[in-house]
């Protein structure tokens, strides 16, 4: 569960706690920005009674925004998609199998009529910052939070740059291998 009070706005929902590396990405995303979230691990294939009504209470208890992780088949996310009228991101799972074009594939190829956003293969972080994305489309503050974020990021790039450019490559190469 969120450590920010108030009702989560964001489910994070994965189907094995072999995702959690993942999905805590997600999480700790939302955190830093602020996003009061839900977190559980409910199998689609395993549970499917559970794993309806959760995708079918989710409006009702106030969700925006559905981070839905899953390997392999990778059903999760489109089933979501197929129940929640809000926006679902789809965070395909790295495989040992296909090395998680499964994943890809799976939740990418959607049928017309069930959109579902999808990052990159073990993208936890990104499908964070698109669900705060989103959010952020109706709150200002969260957009501040957003725009801050991102000048850290720059600010973090300039920093890597100064110090290639006083230090020459050799010797950043050689900084990074220590440390």
């Amino acid at each position: 569960m969120s450590k920010e009070i108030g009702t989560p706005k964001v489910g994070i929902v994965m189907g094995s706690d072999s995702d959690m590396p993942v999905m805590a990405k997600a999480a700790d995303i939302l955190e830093e920005l602020g996003v009061p979230y839900e977190m559980a691990i409910i199998s689609a294939h395993r549970e499917p009674d559970v794993f309806y009504e959760y995708a079918k209470s989710a409006e009702q208890r106030g969700f925006k925004v559905i981070i839905a992780g899953a390997g392999m088949a990778a059903h999760l996310p489109g089933m979501c998609a197929a129940i929640f009228p809000m926006p679902v991101i789809g965070i395909p799972m790295h495989t040992t199998s296909l090395g998680g074009r499964d994943s890809l594939y799976s939740i990418v190829q959607m049928p017309s009529g069930i959109p579902v956003a999808t990052v990159a293969i073990n993208g936890g972080a990104n499908a964070g910052l698109l669900a705060a994305k989103i959010l952020a489309t109706s709150d200002a503050e969260l957009l501040g939070r957003l725009k801050n974020y991102s000048a850290e990021l720059k600010e973090q790039v300039e920093q890597k740059d100064a110090r290639l450019q006083r230090e020459g490559y050799k010797a950043y190469l050689e900084g990074r291998k220590k440390g």
